[in-house]
């Protein structure tokens, strides 16, 4: 019988860890599973080997692989089909409170309830960190005591959060036999772009807002002094037109939208829209993949992998959607923007450490194969993990893959990760129909708003990760293209 855990504890546990770390927001959507089942009763050992199953009643598992606790849940009447879940970032010092099975505690529980076997790893260590290369070991690991200890599943499913979005697309392109359809939910599938872009707002921020300051922004010795430095010339920058000017130069060289907030129309004022950007660049860049964020992948990818050595930000600039804005904003403030550009071309500029390049590409850049039907669903404002990335991974998939296998959802949000189990469980609906009758059905935004409204309020609850507060918020599916990944890899 499963042991539950209220939900209250859940989320407070989660609060304390983020506020402790000061990561407020970024990739820590991968936490969105509050799941309302607390650790399950089961096997605890080095083996994983399974407890007896209970029949009649649903069987869960608890056991250790190789050092990764993992969770598996057997519904009384199983459907053949296991969603195998891989999760998020969490940031070192702040495991995750359980081993969550779902994004949303609301589609873990309908899964259960509809047959699907829900299974999901911890991965290697506190579950803390970039986990990409020990993850991959780990899921195989699991699925594979899984088939000895469970059974052989009819279908498997790889679903993931924002890095476990990442997981779950490697998972099947090297493993294209044991899986049959894939599942993300505001993924990233270029991680190396994205360190590189976190890099160049570092470098703008550094180099525009806060000159002649000592400021490590890769291999620092003193992580937590230039992160504190680069945080506080961010915070100064708000105070005046100039500064605002400048972060929205800042921001637009990543595509950083101007919409923190899960709850609240995008702004439209072009003040609000620039401090709403600032607070991606504060929590997301700077706390996120700043000089402090960046000390795990530096250790596991063994050096620095990321660089600027003959960025041309003068062409990013013309490359980025937010370039109009980023004009009126220097034109207000009475600012030459082209002397700003000019200071960032004269910059020093930093350079990747080889093996670390080598080790993103190997362990954290999709390639694109998509072996298997793949959906993917990500919010339009998110600008913790980019939607740009989603138009990335399809230019892969239309090169070297089969766009026929691969459908993209957008809902019109702000915020990381910010999507409601009903929106979760529709896109997963449309998955398991394409892999069961070898098509997909419609995928327009007014049917699939349509079957999202037929759920209760209960199922459209979204989580807030600037505020730690839900809200009910109705089906928002939209058409919608992304920019281009400004820095991409491929």
């Amino acid at each position: 019988m499963n042991r539950t855990r209220p939900r209250t504890r859940q989320r407070s546990s989660l609060r304390r860890g983020l506020r402790a770390v000061g990561f407020p927001a970024l990739l820590v959507g991968l936490l969105l599973g509050l799941l309302a089942g607390g650790p399950a009763a089961g096997a605890e050992g080095a083996g994983g080997s399974a407890a007896a199953p209970v029949a009649g009643e649903r069987r869960s598992y608890t056991g250790t692989i190789d050092g990764a606790e993992f969770r598996v849940e057997v519904p009384e009447r199983w459907n053949g089909t296991l969603m195998l879940f891989s999760h998020g970032y969490f940031p070192p010092g702040s495991p995750p409170p359980e081993i969550f099975l779902a994004n949303r505690s609301e589609t873990a529980t309908w899964l259960l309830d509809h047959g699907y076997a829900l299974a999901a790893s911890k991965f290697t260590g506190d579950g803390t960190g970039y986990l990409y290369e020990p993850a991959l070991r780990d899921q195989i690991a699991l699925l594979n005591w899984f088939e000895a200890n469970v059974g052989r599943p009819r279908r498997t499913v790889a679903t993931g959060t924002s890095m476990g979005a990442t997981i779950a697309v490697l998972l099947a392109e090297r493993n294209p036999h044991r899986f049959d359809g894939v599942a993300t939910v505001c993924g990233e599938y270029d991680v190396h772009a994205t360190f590189n872009m976190a890099l160049d707002m570092t470098f703008a921020v550094k180099t525009l807002l806060a000159p002649g300051q000592d400021i490590e922004l890769v291999r620092a010795s003193d992580p937590e002094g230039s992160t504190q430095a680069l945080l506080q010339a961010v915070e100064k920058a708000l105070t005046t037109p100039q500064g605002r000017a400048r972060l929205a130069l800042v921001a637009a060289f990543s595509n950083v939208t101007g919409w923190y907030s899960a709850h609240q129309p995008r702004p439209t004022d072009p003040t609000e829209r620039i401090r709403q950007q600032a607070a991606w660049i504060h929590n997301a860049y700077i706390f996120g993949t700043g000089p402090s964020g960046r000390l795990d992948i530096e250790r596991r990818a063994g050096g620095n992998p990321s660089f600027n050595v003959g960025v041309d930000y003068r062409r990013q600039l013309a490359r980025s959607d937010q370039r109009d804005p980023v004009k009126k904003a220097y034109r207000a403030a009475g600012l030459d923007l082209r002397a700003d550009l000019d200071r960032l071309a004269a910059a020093p500029r930093i350079g990747p450490d080889p093996a670390a390049v080598r080790y993103m590409y190997r362990y954290a850049v999709a390639r694109g194969t998509i072996p298997v039907p793949t959906i993917t669903l990500h919010t339009t404002g998110d600008a913790g993990a980019l939607p740009d990335q989603e138009r990335w991974y399809a230019e892969q998939v239309r090169r070297v893959g089969h766009p026929d296998r691969l459908r993209q959802l957008y809902v019109e949000r702000g915020q990381h990760c910010s999507l409601n189990a009903a929106e979760e469980i529709v896109t997963l609906r449309a998955l398991l129909r394409r892999i069961e009758r070898g098509r997909w059905p419609d995928l327009g935004p007014r049917r699939l708003n349509a079957a999202a409204s037929g759920f209760d309020s209960g199922y459209h609850k979204v989580l807030d990760f600037g505020t730690f507060e839900e809200a009910v918020m109705p089906p928002a599916f939209t058409r919608f293209t992304p920019p281009r990944l400004l820095r991409s890899s491929r």
